[in-house]
């Protein structure tokens, strides 16, 4: 059995939800096939039992023959216990098709994710990754996992059909072609019922991305009396996933019923033609009997014919959302030979036209803040430049040197559940010392007073026991933990107290100390504190110099002139 995770789950080809599929069963071919060989031991071995047993009538009970019967038994215990071990063998190979296919899944996904960075939830919504991992997953194992048994449904089938053949021509004929039309018949029913799916799986999508956004806003439509609002929005949205899927249910209860009576409908057949030739004298009383064990055989490859067809239309559904994902391309590519800079290098945003001198501590004001979060996006390759270090454009650059070189901490940074010294060393470098460092230039001492285990206590979601000025003390200790060269800081103090932030902006400049630092900010407070400041308008950088300087600016003083009155 193969280990999980994978150590490289390989490159998916995601140019169709059936390729897709493909190309899982084709990464993990070995258990695919043991799947399949015990899936036709396993099932063969139980199609030829009603054979067994009729010899056995015929040759030893018919015959009154001792030892024959005797022989027959034997012959049906030891394709019996065949029938046991391959069934054993059977299961865990469907159990580990399963699981191979889904953490392969989760592995491809989760990686391009990574690989995406930035881009990925500003080109995909929350909901539909979320979908992935819930149920998506889960449909792409089971179309995995049911190829050993459809092979072995297969493969019985003709097994039977010959054995029918051997003893009624007429026999063997209905079931070679009644079986297939059987199936013919379900066909019609198929195509709309992938429809349904994917239109569900589409909606639960949404619904998911609605949730994903209540949550995270809750504090905030408290605030603002909202709840009720997107309350009756949540409802509206969940009723139509529901009747989208009672339209599924609807279909899918038809496909179930027409599983049970189509093939009772062919068994009665198949039963009432061998009764009358037994009564004609064409075949023996043990054939007859045998007749009526593949009546009920019979069932199962039907059955499980239907069952592969209904699981490979959910998991081409899954495939699908999976590939939507996959097709999606990072807004910032590599290359194929990067170059070499230094870190002590001048960083340049080109289109604002901002230069950041190393080892200086700048900050950016701008008068709408989403301008001076693209600049900090662009500082840290996270969208198209052109952007310079060390007079080399960052696309020139290797990506993994970039995110080592360069830090940014947006203002949509978060907490995630775990461990919280975990947490705070992501790069798992730093001293329990200068964790303790980090957060007291953070200003959050008090946030780790509160906590019974202190470093080793344990983070809810999205840190959600923390209040928000906590979370992004806690975000910004992180952050100078991680200890980069160059650091971009985007709103760190936006949601602290002047008291709290006169402290962080003091310490910040001591801890950072000969080393680059970026911060997007319009306070006062931390702009008095800093090497230079640069204020952007339109765009660009239109006034360099220090915070007392440039209030003599009126396009900078009426930036920075609400945060000094209050």
């Amino acid at each position: 059995m193969r280990q999980l995770p994978l150590p490289h789950p390989g490159t998916p080809d995601s140019r169709s939800p059936g390729r897709y599929l493909w190309w899982v069963a084709r990464g993990q071919l070995p258990t695919v096939s043991g799947g399949v060989a015990f899936g036709i031991i396993w099932m063969v071995a139980q199609s030829v039992m009603p054979a067994i047993i009729g010899r056995a009538i015929d040759q030893g009970i018919a015959d009154e023959n001792l030892d024959r019967l005797w022989l027959w038994a034997l012959v049906l215990l030891g394709v019996g216990a065949v029938q046991a071990v391959a069934g054993i063998f059977r299961h865990r190979f469907a159990v580990a098709n399963w699981l191979i296919a889904a953490y392969r899944t989760v592995q491809v996904v989760s990686r391009h994710a990574v690989r995406l960075g930035a881009t990925l939830p500003r080109k995909v919504s929350t909901g539909e990754v979320v979908s992935i991992g819930s149920s998506d997953l889960a449909h792409v194992g089971n179309s995995i996992e049911v190829m050993g048994r459809a092979a072995g449904a297969v493969v019985s089938f003709f097994v039977v059909a010959a054995i029918l053949l051997s003893s009624s021509v007429t026999l063997g004929l209905v079931v070679l072609i009644g079986v297939p039309a059987l199936l013919l018949l379900l066909g019609p029913l198929l195509k709309p019922l992938q429809k349904r799916n994917m239109a569900q799986r589409e909606m639960m999508g949404e619904l998911n991305t609605l949730a994903s956004d209540i949550v995270g806003g809750l504090r905030v439509l408290r605030g603002i009396g909202g709840e009720e609002v997107f309350h009756r929005r949540y409802v509206e949205e969940s009723q139509r996933v529901r009747a989208a899927g009672v339209q599924v249910a609807r279909l899918q209860s038809v496909l179930d019923a027409l599983q049970i009576f189509l093939p009772g409908v062919f068994v009665v057949v198949v039963v009432w033609l061998g009764a009358r030739f037994a009564v004609q004298g064409s075949i023996t009383p043990g054939e007859l009997v045998a007749f009526y064990g593949y009546s009920a055989f019979l069932m199962i490859p039907l059955r499980t014919g239907t069952e592969v067809a209904n699981k490979l239309i959910r998991g081409l559904v899954a495939g699908r959302r999976i590939c939507r994902v996959l097709s999606v391309e990072p807004e910032v590519r590599d290359v194929e030979s990067p170059r070499q800079v230094s870190t002590r290098g001048e960083l340049v945003d080109v289109r604002s036209g901002l230069r950041v001198q190393p080892g200086r501590l700048t900050a950016v004001v701008a008068e709408v803040p989403e301008e001076s979060a693209a600049i900090a996006d662009r500082l840290g390759r996270f969208a198209e430049g052109p952007a310079l270090l060390d007079g080399v454009s960052l696309s020139a650059l290797d990506r993994e040197f970039v995110r080592r070189a360069i830090l940014v901490s947006d203002s949509a940074a978060t907490l995630f559940s775990g461990n919280l010294r975990d947490e705070l060393n992501v790069r798992g470098t730093a001293t329990e010392e200068e964790l303790y460092a980090a957060l007291a230039t953070a200003s959050a001492e008090d946030v780790l007073e509160t906590l019974d285990n202190g470093l080793d206590a344990e983070v809810e979601e999205r840190g959600r026991s923390f209040s928000g000025g906590q979370r992004q003390r806690l975000v910004l200790a992180r952050a100078l933990a991680a200890d980069p060269d160059i650091l971009v800081l985007v709103e760190p103090t936006s949601a602290v107290d002047a008291h709290t932030e006169a402290r962080i902006a003091d310490r910040l400049r001591l801890h950072r100390e000969g080393r680059t630092t970026v911060v997007t900010t319009a306070s006062p407070l931390m702009l008095d504190r800093v090497d230079e400041v640069a204020l952007v308008q339109d765009g660009e950088v239109v006034a360099v110099g220090s915070h007392r300087d440039l209030l003599d600016d009126p396009r900078y003083r009426r930036v920075v002139a609400r945060g000094e009155d209050e």
